[in-house]
């Protein structure tokens, strides 16, 4: 590459250009005073005049007469944020609205009764295995009828179809009515009554046909009971409970105690709704119960229960003839299964006069296994001048029973009424397809029970021969879920001492039955 020579020449031009840019630099910063007040000329006062331009109007300090610099007016709302605050504004009005409406319904709903639906339905077959013969008149003990001395069939039978209605009256008021159909053609009434709850002391008073309060194993509901059918004793000394009557219920603040004292009249009104007659037939029943002893911290698996319970009651031993009430002075039962008659039986008592029952009774809960028993002691008192009457009469029995579960559950229990509660298994019993059939089988085993329960009642004393009963029941409990359930019960019993019928005074037996039992 060849190299740029500069002559002479070139160099003498070059510094002529840079002296002509220096002397053209000092006559511009001298013009002013050349030219004497030109347009670029400021003086003092102009400092705080303002500097126009038609886009940008400034102004500066020393202007009292003009605003200082403003800022631009905002940019106008997106519509879509209108839109959607007035959509908010509209929600929150609507959900004000829905607040108010609802505290008015819930207050309007305060003043009116309410109504709840209930109901249970328990199916039965009873087989009766064995029995000797004497068992077939106890069965059909009437000489006129043709199947007189017969053993008992077996049969299917719906032990209980009932529907069961309840509710509060404001302001603490409350009120209940059950209705079996068991038997299509005659209708029964349950519970059926009305009364006060939230009474100073914790008290509720209910009047009407109801439990009374004798026999623990009557005053748990059907739908708990760890055997199909109740002892000897406690159906024998409270047939079938219920009664017309006026009953007060208490309990302790922390539940640890609980009591019900009322007043019934002996005749059982289910079937015709009335009790008409010169005789009251009446009983005062009472029962205080505690549980000292209840282990909160594992749910109630622990716990000990007892409870002392008593009657007076006051029958008509002697109806006039024509009178229309019976005397109720009657003590009998089943042989815990249902057959046509009961085995075990006093007939009606003649004389009798006052009554009275007194009874004690037990529960230990150890986890899965409880123990429970009951003893009940009845003394009769009869006049000396009704025709057939006699001396003074003494009855009584007991049972006990132990119950275990197989799969860990435990029987609940109700603190506040001192009666079971529903026992809940672990898992539901179901059986399902997995993966839609491709996945095999699926299910639950539900809740497993074994139990074992001895009866021993006594209803014979100087000329009453009710019969003297034993009974070893075996039971095996299937929970289903915690509002079904199937019950099997192996009885074997014994009646002796029982009035001759046809010459046999009771006999051994045998049965099988079976419960698939469900409530909602």
């Amino acid at each position: 590459m060849k190299t740029a020579v500069f002559t002479p020449g070139f160099r003498r031009l070059t510094g002529y250009i840079s002296s002509w840019g220096i002397l053209l630099a000092f006559s511009l910063l001298g013009a002013p005073a050349a030219f004497g007040q030109s347009q670029f000329s400021v003086s003092p006062s102009d400092v705080h005049q303002p500097i126009t331009h038609p886009e940008f109007p400034l102004y500066v300090a020393g202007a009292p007469d003009r605003p200082m610099l403003e800022p631009a007016a905002p940019n106008p709302p997106v519509p879509l944020q209108e839109q959607l605050e007035a959509r908010v504004q509209e929600i929150e009005k609507q959900l004000a609205a829905q607040k108010e409406a609802d505290a008015k319904a819930k207050a309007a709903a305060k003043s009116k009764p309410t109504f709840k639906l209930g109901g249970r339905i328990h199916f039965d077959h009873w087989g009766f295995l064995d029995n000797e013969p004497g068992i077939g008149y106890l069965e059909h003990p009437d000489p006129a009828d043709p199947s007189f001395g017969l053993d008992p069939e077996d049969r299917f039978v719906f032990r209980r179809i009932r529907m069961e209605f309840k509710g509060d009256i404001p302001d603490n008021m409350e009120w209940r009515m059950q209705i079996d159909f068991n038997n299509p053609n005659s209708p029964e009434y349950k519970d059926l009554y009305f009364g006060w709850k939230n009474l100073p002391g914790n008290h509720t008073l209910l009047i009407g046909n109801q439990k009374r309060p004798l026999g623990l194993d009557h005053l748990n509901s059907s739908r708990f009971n760890v055997f199909a059918e109740r002892p000897f004793v406690v159906e024998s000394f409270n047939e079938d409970a219920r009664r017309i009557g006026m009953c007060l219920y208490g309990h302790r603040n922390d539940d640890s105690a609980n009591w019900r004292l009322g007043i019934f009249n002996l005749e059982n009104t289910s079937r015709d709704g009335r009790y008409i007659g010169d005789s009251m037939q009446m009983g005062g029943y009472g029962r205080w119960a505690a549980t000292p002893w209840y282990d909160e911290a594992s749910g109630g698996r622990g716990y000990f229960h007892w409870a002392i319970a008593g009657a007076v009651a006051h029958p008509d031993g002697n109806p006039l003839p024509g009178s229309t009430n019976a005397n109720e002075a009657r003590f009998r039962t089943r042989p815990l299964a249902r057959s046509d008659s009961r085995w075990l039986d006093t007939g009606r008592i003649p004389g009798a006069n006052w009554y009275e029952i007194l009874a004690v009774e037990s529960v230990l809960n150890l986890g899965s296994l409880q123990i429970t028993g009951e003893y009940m002691a009845n003394f009769m008192q009869r006049d000396n001048v009704t025709p057939g009457t006699g001396p003074d009469l003494f009855f009584h029995g007991f049972y006990v029973y132990a119950a275990y579960f197989l799969t860990g559950e435990h029987m609940a229990w109700n603190r506040r009424t001192g009666t079971l509660d529903r026992a809940k298994p672990f898992e539901n019993f179901f059986l399902v397809n997995r993966l839609c059939g491709r996945g095999g089988l699926g299910g639950g085993w539900g809740a497993w029970q074994i139990a074992g329960r001895y009866d021993f009642i006594d209803l014979t004393d100087e000329d009453i021969r009710g019969g003297v009963g034993h009974s070893y029941t075996l039971g095996l409990n299937w929970y289903w879920t915690a509002y079904s359930k199937v019950q099997t019960n192996l009885i074997f019993g014994d009646i002796k001492d029982h009035a001759l019928v046809n010459g046999f005074d009771g006999g051994n037996y045998t049965i099988l039955g079976t419960r698939f039992m469900a409530d909602f």
